[in-house]
């Protein structure tokens, strides 16, 4: 794949073209910069996690927040810090931000201790170096928890929002006061643009009832008007302002307000996971498209298609019809779906026979690579690099064929969710060929993997149809016939001993509750072992192929203490005296009994919901997905544009390393090794080819083209990137997919050490930069 340029052309080319408009854009972040990225500089001065980094609009300062409660503002041509201001704020600074037209004198920040908080760093004009403490030119308190991320518009000095997990957005004008009443006064701010505190969705299907606790939002540059939030759900909104009611009090629990767009990928939207929610929403520099960054999941790319029609769209139902075996029209063509899921691209009648010569020398080494059985991503990357760079001038018949190869690549790797990319390769093939052997056969293993057996079973009669004689769809027969008849007897079981099915755990409020996984009853030692099983299915025994993503309920376990207030007794130290109280229930019974918001509890639409049934709404699906990564450990990961153009895509992750992909194909381009634990924060200069970074170390790198030769892989200040580019994907993505398992072990491991008594008095935090 290195014997093949990228999108962005030749920088030879490029500089001989000065006169063009646009070349000063598409130089900032050229591929052959970008490979040469590598560790200039290491910026100290914190003493703790730094959360949020962000430039001014002309470069020449960056700002950053810490847990140490202190904000720093470095000076970009020197690389030197110029200010660090003692905030007060009580908790772990998690955004900061330089005030629009403000000649950079106005900077913001927004923390755990649930506080916004303004300052005018020209105070700090004729003060000594040391001298860095100065008040607040307004503090707002008005929310009730963790404030996540703070936005400002482009032009407008007047006016803050910021996102908490409270599950409101609000609106600050400075010009409005210095400072609002902590939250629960008798006198409440009237500044909650979107309140959310009822607008999480399980599942698209569900109303929105929860909390959505708001972690990202974002402004967009080209048109201000589009405002875009992300939370506790699956689901990123789009919100136009001037169609939004005037700002409200949270004395009242609202409904959600309609938006604009909905975004997910259709794979997730209909999950019912609680556990699956976004860390990090962005526009791109156009307002075209917008960035999604998933916890314990990949990174998306949607279109935001304000135009109408440059999108696609889906709504409930539209998942199942993917993976139904469709009846054709004339034989040739699969019956298109009512909501325009996949739409052709038009096909050029003048494609150059070189770039035809390209695209098939990369389906030969896709092809190659399936037969052989090893370096399953780069074949992966091979078929991207056609279909998703090429596929308006590739004729039907080589993308038919690239599509089943990409299709069978996928089911080989076995990555997060690529049985669900499958499926869209195969529905895809058919669309061009609906009597495909291999795209019927593909089909049939990874529905059987999703334990989809019935459809299955129906796509692989088809199959066998096609080929009467292929041996592996046979033996694919057998294996789905087993697994129906598997099902059968355990359904039959159940029903016919109703006493030994409807064996349940009573939880603290004594209401009994049943769990079943697939017809059988869950035992405690099911639920306790499961993930240990789960993590190894993919390798070895029966029902391997299943992905622990794809069918795994997510368990909680609540646990709490009451210490004896009997002061006279003689108590030892380090021991823990009185009662602790377990329980272990699904991830989403939790929601059931949400805790109430000032004196509010439940969604205040419930009752209208009895009478009407909800409607789901339309949700623009995935354009492009970036896997290599790992994003389980924090909620405050980014995933970033680069560039004025945006045509490349950043993300941290969990291994300290940050990764870098062609926009357009999902290509990998370069990973870079950024911190000796964690990579969260990642943002782009306005105008150079410079990225600082972020994370739980407590300082700062600045990465520059300046390294010597291109290479796919960089080191940083915890010493050279040596590692296999291909093992450290694999690794994280073995996180991933384990990432229930630590969250089982993490509960049990945590009342060992009280059993242990390992814990003294003032110690037991959680890890400050970790989820919440």
């Amino acid at each position: 794949m290195d014997n093949y340029g990228f999108h962005d052309g030749n920088i030879c080319n490029m500089l001989e073209s000065r006169h063009r408009p646009d070349v000063n854009h598409s130089l900032q972040m050229h591929s052959s910069l970008i490979r040469r990225l590598s560790q200039e500089r290491e910026l100290e001065g914190h003493q703790g996690c730094v959360n949020s980094i962000a430039w001014n609009s002309k470069g020449s300062l960056l700002i950053s927040g810490s847990d140490d409660t202190r904000m720093n503002i470095w000076n970009y041509a020197g690389r030197k810090l110029l200010h660090s201001i003692d905030t007060g704020h009580s908790a772990n600074i998690f955004c900061t931000k330089f005030v629009p037209e403000t000649s950079d004198e106005l900077v913001v920040a927004g923390a755990g201790d649930a506080e916004v908080r303004l300052f005018n760093l020209s105070r700090l004009s004729g003060r000594s170096p040391d001298d860095n403490s100065i008040a607040p030119s307004a503090l707002y308190q008005c929310h009730t928890r963790r404030v996540k991320k703070l936005a400002v518009e482009v032009g407008n000095p007047n006016v803050v929002w910021s996102a908490s997990e409270d599950g409101t957005l609000r609106q600050h004008d400075f010009r409005e006061g210095a400072s609002c009443p902590p939250a629960g006064s008798s006198h409440e701010c009237r500044n909650i643009l979107l309140d959310l505190r009822s607008g999480a969705k399980r599942s698209l299907a569900d109303p929105p009832k929860q909390t959505l606790a708001l972690r990202s939002c974002d402004i967009s540059t080209s048109r201000p008007h589009l405002l875009l939030v992300g939370g506790s759900d699956a689901f990123a909104r789009l919100y136009d302002r001037r169609m939004l009611p005037p700002l409200t009090s949270c004395r009242k629990r609202m409904s959600p307000p309609p938006c604009v767009n909905y975004f997910c990928p259709m794979h997730l939207s209909e999950r019912g996971r609680s556990s699956l929610h976004l860390t990090h929403v962005t526009f791109s520099p156009n307002g075209d498209e917008v960035l999604l960054s998933y916890s314990g999941e990949h990174v998306y790319l949607m279109n935001v298609n304000h135009s109408g029609g440059t999108a696609v769209r889906y709504t409930i139902g539209d998942t199942s019809k993917l993976m139904t075996f469709a009846p054709t029209l004339n034989g040739l063509e699969l019956q298109p779906l009512p909501s325009c899921v996949f739409k052709h691209q038009s096909h050029s009648k003048t494609n150059g026979s070189s770039m035809l010569e390209k695209c098939r020398k990369l389906v030969q080494i896709a092809e190659k690579s399936l037969e052989e059985g090893t370096c399953y991503f780069y074949g992966i990357e091979a078929c991207n690099e056609v279909l998703d760079g090429h596929g308006r001038v590739i004729g039907p018949t080589l993308r038919h064929e690239c599509l089943c190869i990409r299709a069978a690549l996928l089911l080989k790797r076995k990555w997060k969710n690529d049985v669900h990319m499958a499926i869209r390769d195969c529905f895809n093939a058919r669309r061009i060929d609906s009597s495909s052997f291999r795209a019927l056969y593909y089909m049939s293993e990874a529905l059987s993997r999703l334990g989809k057996h019935k459809e299955a079973l129906e796509f692989s009669i088809a199959a066998q149809c096609s080929a009467p004689g292929n041996t592996e769809v046979a033996a694919l027969m057998e294996d789905i016939r087993k697994n129906l008849a598997t099902d059968y007897i355990c359904i039959c079981c159940i029903f016919a001993c109703p006493a030994e099915a409807g064996k349940s755990s009573k939880d603290n409020d004594g209401a009994t509750r049943s769990e079943t996984r697939n017809g059988r009853a869950l035992s405690l030692s099911d639920i306790l072992y499961h993930s240990e099983a789960n993590s190894d299915a993919s390798h070895d025994g029966p029902g391997s192929d299943r992905e622990d993503s794809d069918y795994d309920e997510e368990l909680e376990l609540d646990f709490e203490t009451s210490v004896s207030g009997d002061e006279g007794r003689d108590v030892e130290p380090n021991i823990l005296h009185g009662s602790l109280n377990l329980r272990i229930h699904r991830r989403g019974d939790s929601a059931r009994d949400s805790s109430c918001t000032n004196g509010s509890c439940g969604s205040p639409s419930s009752s209208q919901n009895d009478r009407t049934p909800y409607q789901p709404e339309t949700v623009i699906d995935m354009k492009q997905r970036y896997v290599g990564h790992c994003n389980v450990g924090t909620d405050i990961k980014q995933a970033s544009f680069l560039g004025q153009r945006g045509d490349y895509v950043a993300s941290g992750s969990d291994d300290g390393r940050w990764f870098i992909w062609e926009k357009q194909t999902g290509r990998l381009i370069k990973m870079l090794l950024g911190d000796e634990a964690v990579v969260n924060c990642i943002q782009c200069h306005p105008f150079d080819c410079v990225v600082a970074t972020s994370g739980i170390d407590n300082t700062i790198k600045i990465w520059t083209p300046s390294a010597s030769v291109p290479s796919i892989v960089a080191g940083g200040a915890a010493g050279p990137e040596t590692s296999n580019v291909l093992e450290a994907m694999e690794s994280n993505q073995r996180r991933l997919c384990h990432n229930r398992e630590a969250i089982l072990c993490s509960p049990f491991e945590l009342l060992e050490r009280f059993r242990m008594h390992e814990f003294t008095e003032g110690t037991l935090h959680p890890f400050e930069c970790a989820q919440s």
